[in-house]
């Protein structure tokens, strides 16, 4: 039997989300007692499978499977922009902070992994998967664009991006780690 996270733990979690979201132009959730079960459940999820899976999502228990919903998760930013808050509502925009709007119902963005995108390259998963940018480019060099020194690398959550030999272990911006970037080009 899995042990409940201890108050502390929850404390903990707790205030570095917060530190973490301020510091990146985020918001958690104003209702303390809603985002404190939130943050209990991260921690569950946590012990259960060894990464901070969407408490609002069935987890595979495979982290290779489920990168696209730790937390903070890819869906995050655009679930903000859309609806003022992320699939669960732990992050909101704003104006939800401040009282001016209320939360809406979320559809769910995740795809099941029949759905994904995976390149001819072949492999699972994320391994051969080419992100698209909002012009439908794939990231390959066109004629007569010079071929980059390094392969550049982007974080799926923020959409940080760094040409060099390998991501970076985390994410400067939003703290996402290594195993969560997709190479760009």
């Amino acid at each position: 039997m899995m042990a409940t996270p201890k108050p502390e733990e929850i404390d903990e979690l707790y205030a570095r989300l917060g530190s973490e979201a301020r510091a990146g132009g985020y918001h958690l959730n104003p209702d303390e007692e809603f985002t404190r079960d939130l943050t209990e459940a991260l921690l569950t999820n946590t012990k259960r499978y060894g990464y901070q899976s969407c408490p609002c999502r069935l987890a595979d228990g495979v982290r290779d499977k489920d990168l696209d919903i730790i937390c903070p998760c890819d869906y995050r930013d655009p679930d903000l922009a859309e609806f003022g808050a992320c699939y669960c509502a732990l992050y909101v925009s704003g104006e939800i902070a401040r009282g001016e709007r209320e939360a809406e119902q979320i559809p769910e963005r995740r795809k099941k992994p029949s759905e994904k995108e995976v390149s001819s390259e072949g492999g699972s998963g994320r391994e051969g998967e080419r992100e698209k940018n909002p012009e439908g480019a794939t990231g390959r060099l066109s004629d007569g664009e010079k071929e980059l020194d390094y392969p550049v690398w982007r974080c799926p959550v923020c959409g940080y991006l760094c040409a060099r030999e390998h991501p970076p272990e985390k994410c400067p911006i939003c703290k996402a780690d290594k195993d969560r970037f997709k190479r760009f080009m």
